[in-house]
């Protein structure tokens, strides 16, 4: 890939929104985008999501839960299981970015606004409260995330999206390489889920507390 459309992924994503402020924009140069290519592609300029794509919504994720996701696709605790065919696309383009590029696109994506996830998933709230007991300890009562504990917020996620992760964490799709620590975690608490229904209302209920 040339390093014009390379820069171009990076430069698609820092200057997709006017986000700063005047003063932020005078201290920080912006470069010059020749096109706006594959992650805004995919998760659209907004960082909105694409269910037809599979692609989740992004904005607003705290930048660095985003900077250790890209970094995990890059080094390969995501994107190599052989049924994980939306990290399969990730990988390669997590790959090509440098920590400065990966800081890059972690801040643009904490900043830009999209409108809130839909509620898609169709399950028991009032069971998924009682369930999701377990995913307190680490995402907080309110799926606020906690950085200490390298929990993201989970309320400005798509629910189709959290369900999908869920069944891969359950099945080892996600959380199987020995040096994802946090995946192996998840994958834990996946596994403490009975079954599809039991994920889908663990996910409606958590749709009610982004509603809050």
């Amino acid at each position: 890939m040339s390093p014009v459309k390379r820069m171009g992924i990076v430069a698609a994503l820092v200057c997709a929104a006017p986000l700063a402020s005047a003063d932020e924009a005078a201290a920080e140069p912006v470069i010059p985008a020749p096109e706006f290519v594959y992650c805004t592609t995919c998760h659209g300029i907004d960082m909105g999501g694409n269910v037809v794509l599979a692609a989740p919504r992004l904005s607003g994720m705290d930048a660095w839960y985003v900077a250790r996701q890209l970094r995990g696709f890059s080094k390969g605790w995501r994107g190599v299981h052989p049924e994980d065919a939306g990290g399969h696309e990730m990988r390669p383009m997590a790959a090509m970015l440098s920590d400065a590029e990966i800081a890059a696109v972690a801040k643009y994506v904490s900043r830009v606004q999209s409108a809130p996830p839909a509620v898609t998933v169709d399950g028991d709230a009032g069971r998924g409260k009682a369930l999701y007991a377990s995913c307190v300890a680490c995402h907080g009562p309110a799926a606020a995330g906690d950085r200490e504990l390298a929990s993201p917020p989970l309320t400005g996620l798509d629910d189709w999206y959290q369900l999908e992760q869920l069944k891969k964490y359950r099945a080892g799709i996600l959380g199987s390489h020995p040096d994802d620590s946090y995946g192996q975690q998840m994958r834990a608490a996946a596994a403490l889920l009975a079954d599809e229904q039991a994920m889908a209302d663990v996910v409606r209920y958590i749709a009610t507390l982004g509603a809050q």
